[in-house]
């Protein structure tokens, strides 16, 4: 005679939506590294003595460094659903800053490289605030604040050049750009140290948590009492931060103060940013999706240029992989929405109590969830 079951044993687990790993996921989230991985075979097999060497390594992770910092700056506030235009112009004003200071000023050059850092990250906060308090669209707002910092630019050069003088600058700032660590270029190590910053806030602590909601659906947000204009404005800081230290290694790297030099990293830091939300958690930007996404643009770009292409072939290719970035991230995000899977990740692990009457309207700065 056998023993009834209990109530209590455990039956078949349900399967939660968003959790399916099957094919199509495996290709939504690693499809951009399998790429990345055919194209260096492509142009390997193509160019068998110029791709595939050491030369070309450096270069990639070399040049190709400053537009990965920027692409994860543009990365943040797109978490949140804005977009900061600015970060161009913030670029060309923070690297022109770093060399008035550095050259005409003799201003110790960490000092200088600290007060830009500083100040790119008051930038962002201007943003974030014109853009949650006084209710503009964030291509409005920061399309306007970056012209306004392209005529500060223009106004501390003159609409010329900064030129250090004979002694030039300072060995200790410019191997901020040009030195090695452990046989590779230094700058390839900021980028990894950022991405994993990122990766840990955005992945790891309730604070990515939020900003996730903010993004995915403000009006939820407000209702489980996260203060979505607080969140909006902390990721505009972080943006403008991240765009500060962009400007110091750009300073490092060209040593000298070309107030235009900001608007080319406009257009391939947002590719590397919204191509990089189809990578690794499709449907959402991330900062390990960003990196591929940059690494996918470099190898590409360095493919085209050994082969011989035309300059003009690369805006043609920016604008090319843009509209293919953004209808990919559409189409991720619808996808993941129909799964289920952007409820699941989003969520808070903890949600807060109700919000007060006080904070309906988007909650104060000293509210914490």
């Amino acid at each position: 005679m056998t023993a009834p079951s209990s109530p209590s044993s455990p039956g078949p687990r349900p399967r939660r939506p968003g959790r399916l790993r099957g094919p199509g996921h495996l290709i939504g989230a690693y499809g951009l590294l399998a790429l990345t991985a055919l194209l260096v075979l492509i142009f390997s097999l193509a160019l068998p003595r110029t791709f595939p060497t050491r030369d070309t390594v450096d270069s990639v992770l070399s040049n190709q460094s400053i537009p990965a910092v920027l692409a994860l700056a543009a990365m943040v506030p797109i978490v949140t659903g804005a977009f900061d235009l600015s970060i161009g112009y913030a670029l060309g004003l923070a690297h022109v800053m770093v060399m008035q200071l550095v050259a005409n000023d003799e201003w110790p050059w960490p000092l200088a490289c600290l007060a830009v850092i500083v100040g790119g990250a008051a930038v962002g906060v201007l943003n974030g605030v014109i853009v949650v308090f006084g209710r503009i669209d964030s291509f409005i707002a920061t399309l306007g604040t970056g012209s306004m910092m392209y005529a500060v630019t223009g106004w501390i050069t003159d609409g010329g050049r900064i030129v250090p003088g004979p002694q030039g600058l300072p060995a200790a700032f410019t191997d901020l750009y040009d030195s090695t660590f452990l046989g590779l270029p230094v700058p390839a190590f900021y980028v990894l140290a950022l991405t994993l910053v990122l990766w840990l806030v955005l992945e790891r602590l309730p604070l990515g948590r939020y900003l996730y909601v903010v993004g995915s659906n403000p009006r939820a947000a407000d209702l489980v009492g996260i203060a979505t204009r607080k969140y909006t404005v902390y990721a505009f800081a972080a943006s403008g931060l991240i765009v500060g230290f962009a400007g110091v290694l750009l300073a490092a790297q060209q040593q000298i103060g070309n107030p235009s030099v900001g608007l080319d990293y406009l257009l391939p830091a947002f590719v590397g940013a919204l191509l990089g939300s189809t990578a690794i958690k499709p449907g959402r930007p991330n900062a390990l999706g960003t990196l591929v996404a940059v690494a996918v643009l470099a190898v590409g770009l360095t493919g085209i240029g050994q082969l011989g292409a035309d300059f003009w072939t690369v805006p043609l290719f920016y604008g090319g992989t843009l509209l293919i970035a953004v209808g990919l991230a559409g189409y991720a995000a619808r996808r993941r929405m129909r799964t289920g899977a952007a409820p699941a990740r989003a969520s808070p692990s903890a949600p807060p109590r109700p919000p007060s009457a006080s904070t309906q309207d988007g909650g104060t700065a000293g509210d914490t969830p």
